[in-house]
């Protein structure tokens, strides 16, 4: 689909099985493609702020979410946990 499809992208995001990213506020974690940022960005503030429980029992860990990324040529979910520990 994707030659058929998509115009070719610069930077397309190449995240790999694995990768943990930190975010710090609203500030993209580096090496996170934009895509991805803005869809699980509301998600990240929100936990981070003391949310849970997302879509009432969606989860079985409260302040977690799964998340995937909008990019329907290049389809990654995103497992966001909070992390209760000063990562500086």
């Amino acid at each position: 689909m994707m030659a058929k499809y998509e115009n070719p992208i610069e930077n397309a995001c190449m995240v790999e099985e694995g990768q943990v990213f930190i975010a710090d506020g609203w500030r993209r974690p580096e090496g996170l493609c934009e895509s991805a940022w803005e869809t699980m960005s509301p998600f990240v503030m929100a936990l981070a702020h003391g949310a849970e429980d997302f879509y009432e029992g969606w989860m079985k860990n409260k302040r977690s979410a799964m998340i995937s990324c909008n990019d329907g040529f290049r389809p990654v979910s995103f497992l966001l946990e909070t992390v209760e520990e000063d990562v500086t």
